[in-house]
């Protein structure tokens, strides 16, 4: 398999318009800005910019489209973001609808697309900390869960939040902390560690998205704010047209984590030249 994980993001989203990768974008281009999105019309664009702002762990805002424009000109102006991404999830009616690698048929002038902040930027950090991700060795998408916590209602908008789920040693577990506490924009710091029924998980073995990873006996699950929050909201919203992108496979921004450490969402001040 090629090694994509200090891949330039503008030959890695080649890659992906040309369709030679559809996978998870987990350790790909290690000190990049990654990005969840979700697409709506305009019609709903202000509602939901404002649940953004009103749930900034889950959704930290880093880029606002046009409508109609599906360039990213904030984080990425040469992309587009119908054809950049490995893989997206066309919703109706709150249903999902099916998986693609190209939304160019789907694109309408009244689309406003939204890019949000990713945990998987952070993980190039807790490797350089000595942090082990057993789910980038194993190559699998990081598991991820519907919680019992509440997003902060906006306008028509409201749901649960959604969490992504690491193994971490206990040894390592206030490291892991404090590394991704740097980085607002990735979510921040973990919301919960420990129990999992304490924020209304189940069944580590039976994720909603992405893949099963069992904490081994010297490890703890620690969960992160995800941005596959969105999707949750739309299903219980249900507005009758929505375009996500797949769970785990983001959109990859020009803007080095460098450049977003302690910064707060939104990401002001950032934009490609």
């Amino acid at each position: 398999m090629i090694d994509l994980s200090h891949a330039h993001p503008k030959e890695v989203r080649e890659l992906f318009r040309s369709g030679e990768w559809s996978g998870p974008t987990t350790g790909l281009c290690l000190g990049f800005l990654q990005a969840n999105m979700a697409i709506l019309p305009s019609e709903l664009a202000d509602d939901f910019r404002q649940l953004c702002l009103a749930n900034p762990r889950p959704m930290p805002l880093i880029d606002t489209t046009q409508p109609g424009d599906p360039v990213p000109r904030r984080v990425a102006p040469e992309a587009d973001l119908r054809t950049d991404l490995p893989r997206y999830r066309v919703y109706r009616d709150g249903l999902f609808d099916t998986d693609v690698t190209d939304i160019s048929d789907l694109w309408r002038d009244d689309l406003v697309a939204f890019l949000l902040g990713c945990s998987f930027t952070a993980e190039a950090k807790l490797l350089e900390a000595g942090v082990r991700l057993r789910h980038m060795e194993l190559g699998q998408n990081v598991p991820m869960f519907r919680t019992s916590l509440e997003c902060l209602p906006a306008g028509v908008f409201s749901g649960p939040v959604v969490v992504s789920m690491r193994p971490v040693a206990r040894d390592q577990l206030e490291l892991a902390r404090r590394v991704t506490a740097e980085y607002p924009l990735a979510h921040g710091g973990p919301l919960h560690a420990g129990d999992p029924a304490a924020i209304g998980i189940e069944d580590l073995g039976s994720p909603d998205w992405g893949d099963p990873i069992e904490p081994l006996p010297d490890e703890v699950p620690v969960f992160w704010a995800c941005g596959v929050t969105p999707q949750a909201v739309i299903m219980a919203v249900q507005p009758k047209f929505a375009i996500t992108h797949a769970p785990g496979h983001m959109f990859i921004t020009d803007v080095p984590d460098t450049e977003i450490r302690g910064r707060e969402p939104e990401l002001a001040g950032i934009a490609r030249s």
